[in-house]
């Protein structure tokens, strides 16, 4: 399972580091530095703005949102 780490900005410019984990091409983990799982989600391979994410998320979700586009961009350049 391929792993790989993002930097994403919260709405007051801060950068917060995650860990991902892809389960499959449409599921994947995300972890953070203290390696807990905050969240799974799902995008949406059709229509990559939809995506759900795990009821347990603790990511709010404007970071949710920059966390995804940071998974479409590292899948895009891989």
């Amino acid at each position: 399972m391929e792993q790989f780490r993002i930097k994403v900005a919260d709405n007051n410019g801060y950068g917060h580091f995650f860990n991902i984990k892809m389960l499959d091409m449409e599921h994947f983990q995300i972890f953070d530095d203290r390696q807990q799982r905050m969240a799974t989600i799902e995008i949406d391979q059709e229509e990559p703005r939809h995506y759900r994410q795990s009821l347990d998320c603790k990511i709010g979700l404007p970071l949710l949102d920059a966390i995804k586009n940071g998974i479409i961009l590292h899948e895009e350049l891989a």
